[in-house]
């Protein structure tokens, strides 16, 4: 019976998906257990460790319908691990006592560290998949309102003027960064492990190397220069990328919410019949899929946190850290891709009001223009005292609820630099987008 919100029947697309939930099944894992000892089997025998035929028939047997699962789950339970309960199913199947040379030289870290490694290659591969779609959904907005001007803001208040391309090219440019740092964690992170009891391979003084390597060949995995059955710095690295990239999603949701909002309303999710509506108010229209991702992302950091107390692991085998893993890993990976879900339906119907942002940027009656008044002012009044007299004025406009250029314009000080046609044009808030397209062209260019 379902019992948290990551399996839940009612909740579980809203926190996951299921792709991601495939990944890490108890099914797949158990796949992956026998998919390390058909292969090890396998290796060990056209090497000569094993008898050729007992490689053969351990291999034959590697099937996940041989496996009694709720046999395993009773022996996980008393032993504490399910790999030694399958090792012995696993065994017992193989005819004539061939199944004596399965698992051989193996520790259960061995089957159980590499196991996870070949999951994390799996959601990894899920995990680049949605960040394509997001950069490219995002590239299309970018270029769609590269010039659509609208209120930069700071500390929540009217700021500067830029551009939506440029608030989307931001993320876009995150998103990339985070397609990057996985292109390069990927061959640090997907390493196998198989080294015995310890790490030394002393159960196998002859071939333990060339297993490990010919082992690690057939998963397609890295071989470990040395054993790191209690260094977990590629598990953690890899919890750290997923904090990373449901960081740059919770950006992205907050930024939304914030233009949803009645007072501002100047992007909203993609509308759908009944989508964000209230049980007792009809004209709500809330967020969903950014208050999901909000939610998915901070629980991800949470278990970041998690799997960097993990790290701290006494000796060769480690008494209850190595644990820790075995929760947070896949519930982070669950919850980035409920995240990353969200975040593609947000990012690929994203609607746009472009009036209602050419509307709030005079909100504030060219305010938002102060700065660029006072570095027009300030090759003829100095800096400082542009700033100053500039600030006043500000003041002024807003106890008299005046447009700030009428107030400049009757300002003897200023008129004397500065022509009413200049003047109109340092007050247009289109004419102060500074270097938005550009930058927006430099992100766009560097697309993957």
């Amino acid at each position: 019976m379902p019992s948290t919100a990551i399996d839940s029947s009612l909740f579980g697309n809203a926190f996951s998906s299921e792709p991601m939930r495939q990944v890490f099944s108890d099914e797949n894992r158990i796949r992956k257990y026998l998919q390390f000892e058909a292969a090890l089997a396998t290796v060990q025998g056209r090497l000569g460790i094993i008898p050729a035929d007992a490689a053969a028939e351990i291999a034959a047997n590697c099937a996940l319908d041989k496996i009694d699962k709720d046999e395993l789950r009773k022996d996980t339970e008393r032993i504490g691990s399910p790999v030694l309960g399958l090792v012995q199913q696993l065994a017992a199947a193989c005819r004539d006592g061939l199944g004596e040379y399965c698992h051989w030289g193996a520790t259960t870290q061995d089957v159980t560290d590499t196991a996870t490694i070949l999951q994390v290659r799996e959601a990894l591969d899920l995990v680049a998949s949605d960040l394509a779609a997001i950069s490219g959904s995002l590239a299309d907005l970018a270029r769609r309102h590269r010039d659509t001007p609208m209120v930069g803001r700071s500390y929540l208040q009217h700021a500067v003027p830029i551009t939506f391309g440029f608030k989307v090219a931001a993320l876009l440019s995150a998103i990339e960064r985070h397609r990057q740092r996985q292109a390069e964690l990927s061959p640090r992170v997907l390493v196998g492990e198989f080294a015995g009891a310890v790490g030394t391979l002393a159960s196998l003084p002859a071939g333990g190397l060339d297993t490990q390597e010919a082992l690690m060949n057939a998963l397609g995995l890295g071989q470990p220069d040395i054993a790191w059955h209690s260094h977990r710095d590629r598990i953690a690295e890899v919890g750290c990328f997923l904090g990373l990239v449901t960081g740059t999603l919770a950006k992205l949701a907050t930024d939304v919410e914030l233009m949803m909002q009645t007072e501002v309303g100047e992007a909203f999710e993609p509308a759908a019949p009944g989508r964000g509506s209230s049980s007792t108010m009809p004209q709500k229209r809330n967020p969903v899929s950014c208050v999901y991702i909000l939610a998915c992302a901070s629980v991800v950091r949470q278990h970041v946190a998690a799997l960097l107390e993990a790290i701290v692991s006494d000796h060769e085998r480690a008494t209850g850290s190595w644990q820790i893993e075995w929760i947070a890993l896949p519930d982070a990976f669950l919850l980035t891709s409920g995240a990353l879900t969200h975040a593609r339906s947000l990012a690929a119907g994203l609607e746009v009001d472009e009036a209602r942002m050419r509307a709030n940027l005079d909100l504030t009656h060219g305010l938002i223009v102060s700065e660029a008044v006072m570095m027009g002012l300030a090759p003829h009044l100095g800096r400082g005292h542009a700033h100053d007299l500039v600030q006043a004025l500000c003041a002024k406009a807003i106890e008299q609820r005046r447009p700030l250029f009428d107030i400049l314009a009757e300002t003897p000080e200023i008129t004397r630099h500065v022509d009413a046609d200049a003047l109109g044009k340092l007050c247009d808030p289109t004419r102060y987008l500074g270097l938005s397209a550009v930058m927006v062209d430099r992100v766009l260019a560097k697309l993957r």
